[in-house]
């Protein structure tokens, strides 16, 4: 059986009920935030990665959505990392510190 599927019915016990997915729990790290800057595979435009924030969720969204405002930009969540676009990882650095997160500049 493969990782995506998964069994809805049986002969021998009928209609199997999905089961409840357990709270995304945050992702386990050093406690420091990483403000990476990217280009590669974007057509030469840059983005800032932040890695590492010990949120997850609903909790995470909000704070994505917080600092996509305050740089007047888009961005996005994948994989417990917040994308960023442009390199703006000099305005994110104070706000982020400013909610209590250890932050660095990673990266070029």
């Amino acid at each position: 059986m493969s990782k995506n599927s998964r069994l809805v019915y049986s002969t021998e016990v009928g209609r199997i009920k999905p089961q409840a997915e357990a709270p995304e729990a945050p992702p386990a790290g050093d406690g420091i935030v990483r403000l990476h800057r990217e280009t590669k595979g974007r057509g030469g435009k840059a983005v800032t990665l932040i890695k590492g924030i010990p949120l997850a969720g609903a909790e995470l969204k909000a704070l994505a959505k917080e600092l996509k405002k305050l740089c007047g930009v888009g961005g996005t969540i994948k994989d417990g990392e917040v994308t960023i676009q442009g390199d703006v990882r000099e305005k994110l650095k104070p706000a982020l510190e400013k909610k209590g997160f250890t932050v660095k500049i990673a990266g070029g």
